[in-house]
């Protein structure tokens, strides 16, 4: 395997165009559970802990670009194998398709449950899993840049749904904010963890990296992206704070959809149907992200073409969509992912890019001791 990867001219991304694919790979179904899950750790000042998330997953993103600068265009797969060898780098390689792939899996199942809950209770999973995995599959198969123009098309087409916010906004008690920070540090810190399991995604950034024209300009993109997916994740935990009672929040499984219940327009009475409808565009992103990097194994591990594996990880994903009958089954998936992603995604690349940053600096010193002597 290579390690560094060279597209053709006809693949490569504008900079510009990272800051989006950031932010629609970070921005899923989290976001609707997300207020929830985080109060539940730190109560009122849950909105600290989700702002502090987003500064943690800013400093994970600085050093993956760090590691990602000290190569001239390489994605992780081929670092994972210039830094640990043959076997062992292939054998993470593996190891991260797997949780792409199963990544892929909890978003797409996770998003059928809300279909199923508020709009098509009646619905067979495997007819929602079929037709979302078939229009995946069809955009992934048109390269990155469709990907990338999925991120950015997703990203202006639900904008509007952030000016929805202002309608709770009335009905909301800012009092329910105070006071300040009485919630001790150790449960602020659980808080940044769970948020942390929502703001998943931005690792993608180790795949895409090759396909980037102007890489100077990478970390800021990448920052402002993650920036506004911070300023939007904390908006709607403070918001959803000030609207639901404290044990209003703490019941309801899905606060941002519960918002949407108080929307009234002209004709439309149930406007959430709308937004779990529009939510697709936002989920998109994030499957085609996932199903992109993880089939893009088969190509430089193995030498298959990627068309192939996409086909392979759809199936067996279609597949494992016929054995969650329960809801249970799918928390403690989306449980057991969100862990294992913590560490994929926060933990390892942080050890990972020290590890070449070290090695970098050894090679270095000894290339110039070689020149001196």
């Amino acid at each position: 395997m290579k390690v560094n990867v060279q597209p053709k001219e006809g693949l490569l991304v504008n900079a510009f165009l990272v800051m989006f694919f950031i932010h629609a790979a970070q921005t899923g179904v989290g976001i609707v559970g997300l207020p929830r899950i985080v109060f539940l750790a730190a109560k009122h000042d849950a909105w600290i802990s989700v702002f502090l998330g987003g500064l943690l997953s800013g400093f994970v993103l600085a050093m993956i670009i760090l590691m990602l600068n000290k190569y001239d265009s390489a994605d992780l797969y081929g670092i994972q194998v210039d830094v640990f060898g043959k076997w062992l780098g292939n054998a993470l390689n593996v190891f991260y398709m797997m949780y792409m792939s199963i990544s892929f899996f909890v978003i797409l199942m996770n998003y059928i449950e809300i279909v199923q809950v508020w709009i098509f209770p009646e619905l067979p999973t495997w007819q929602i899993s079929l037709a979302l995995i078939l229009l995946t599959i069809y955009a992934v198969n048109g390269g990155i840049r469709i990907i990338v123009g999925v991120a950015f098309m997703s990203v202006l087409g639900t904008l509007w749904m952030i000016f929805i916010l202002l309608v709770p906004m009335e009905y909301s008690d800012p009092k329910n904010l105070l006071p300040l920070l009485n919630t001790d540090l150790k449960h602020i810190i659980n808080g940044v963890y769970k948020t942390s399991l929502s703001l998943m995604g931005f690792e993608l950034l180790m795949f895409l990296y090759p396909y980037v024209k102007d890489k100077k300009k990478l970390f800021m993109y990448s920052q402002l992206g993650n920036l506004y997916t911070t300023f939007l994740f904390t908006a709607v935990t403070m918001v959803c704070i000030t609207f639901f009672a404290e044990n209003g929040l703490a019941r309801t499984i899905w606060p941002v959809l519960s918002m949407f219940k108080i929307v009234r327009l002209p004709n439309l009475e149930r406007f959430e149907f709308i937004a779990v409808s529009f939510w697709m565009l936002v989920i998109l992103p994030n499957m085609c992200s996932y199903l992109w990097a993880a089939s893009k194994g088969f190509n430089r591990i193995i030498n298959w073409k990627q068309k192939k594996g996409i086909w392979i990880i759809g199936i067996l994903v279609w597949g494992g969509s016929f054995f969650i009958k329960a809801r249970y089954q799918m928390n403690e998936l989306t449980d057991f992912v969100g862990h294992l992603g913590f560490l994929t995604a926060f933990c390892y690349p942080v050890l990972l890019s020290m590890i070449v940053l070290v090695k970098k600096w050894f090679q270095r010193r000894k290339k110039s001791s070689a020149e001196a002597s």
